[in-house]
């Protein structure tokens, strides 16, 4: 088999108008719209209506959007009282995937399959992903779950729930591009999980529950989390180097670097290295000034030991920002799923309401079997006694 195309790489599986990744020159586009102009400019409130409905809003679309998602914030009775019966211990991604799953015992239209019924549901998503998130961490700690905010923004609304208190306008600001990075990155392994799920003609919570399943692993929504807990052993900034040497040379690897699609830097990552040194600054910490060594160190190891150059990627900045803010380190990927909903419900949108051709089919690639091979007629069966050496009659 070729190994190109172990995992589909480079495999295209269909077209889309939501997102493009230019993996040599580093470039990340929404909707044709540059990640870098989307980050100086919006918001994630009006990010999500640009991948939802392919262009950006006016002042009253906006504000119709926004108004939509704070409505939709509160959560059922009956799912905060499942929240509340929950082992302590349940992991929050494991606790995330079965509420969304939840939700479609509340969507009293589930049956309804028109695009308006579908971009509902991703409005509501939208706003319960995050109180879903902020509920089970404070049910977890003993504390009481808070209400959102009347007003404010997605990300300050957010960071209120999940700790009790209205963050900083510098912190909400973070956050708030924190999620406009993470809105969306083409056919990833949970945005093409739930694309896969959407062919089945499956409903949007069926869906997002797959994605936020793929989401889980290290390899994927994972990473930053390895990031952090690679950091916290690491300890002090005069470690980084020998760290780093000895975890390359024993053929590990540094999480945080090297990605499967750009050849330089991510462009998310450059952003997030200048607010993870923001953050750090406001704080007082050392994970900015030890990340960066890290980064350093790595390319340099990777030059000249293996010859190859190695850049960070989204995952290296963003794990001492969450941390920076009192973030616990298992709502990294959590907070993810938070704003790669947009992306998700735009692509599940897509996959079901296509208006190129042609239209979307159900997905079913083809495997190279390399298993046991018995002849043209297969392998004989032999029955269990006489496979356990005993005759039969």
């Amino acid at each position: 088999m070729d190994a190109r195309n172990i995992g589909l790489r480079n495999i295209e599986v269909a077209d889309t108008k939501i997102c493009s990744i230019d993996g040599e020159n580093g470039k990340l586009i929404y909707r044709g719209f540059d990640i870098l102009d989307l980050v100086n400019h919006s918001t994630f409130e009006e990010t999500s209506y640009l991948l939802l409905f392919g262009e950006l809003p006016k002042s009253d679309q906006l504000a119709d959007f926004g108004r939509r998602i704070r409505e939709a914030r509160y959560l059922p009775e009956p799912l905060i009282k499942n929240l509340k019966s929950r082992p302590k211990r349940a992991q929050p991604m494991d606790v995330l995937q079965s509420c969304v799953s939840e939700l479609a015992d509340y969507d009293l239209n589930i049956e309804d399959a028109s695009k308006e019924a579908h971009v509902r549901r991703a409005i509501t998503l939208i706003a319960k992903i995050p109180a879903i998130v902020a509920a089970w961490n404070r049910i977890r700690a003993g504390q009481h779950i808070v209400d959102p905010l009347e007003e404010g923004s997605h990300a300050a609304n957010f960071l209120y729930m999940l700790r009790g208190v209205e963050p900083s306008a510098e912190e909400a600001k973070i956050m708030d591009i924190c999620l406009i990075l993470h809105a969306e990155h083409s056919f990833n392994a949970s945005t093409f999980a739930a694309r896969e799920i959407a062919s089945t003609r499956a409903h949007m919570y069926a869906a997002v529950s797959g994605a936020i399943g793929a989401l889980s692993g290290e390899l994927h929504g994972g990473a930053n989390v390895q990031v952090m807990k690679m950091l916290l052993e690491i300890g002090d900034a005069a470690n980084v180097e020998k760290w780093v040497a000895n975890r390359l040379q024993s053929g590990g690897r540094v999480m945080g670097m090297g990605h499967a699609v750009y050849r330089t830097t991510d462009p998310r990552a450059d952003i997030l290295s200048r607010l993870s040194k923001a953050i750090s600054k406001e704080k007082g910490n050392k994970w900015y000034e030890m990340t960066e060594r890290a980064e350093k160190a790595t390319k340099k190891w990777m030059l000249e030991n293996k010859k190859q150059a190695i850049y960070p990627n989204v995952d290296l900045y963003s794990a001492s920002i969450y941390y920076s803010m009192g973030i616990p380190m298992d709502l990294n990927t959590p907070i993810f799923a938070v704003s790669r909903i947009s992306g998700w419900s735009a692509h599940i949108i897509e996959e079901k309401f296509a208006e190129a051709a042609p239209k979307p089919a159900l997905y079913r690639p083809k495997a190279v079997y390399i298993g046991r091979y018995c002849g043209p007629m297969g392998c004989e069966y032999v029955p269990l006694l006489e496979r356990d050496g005993q005759q039969i009659g």
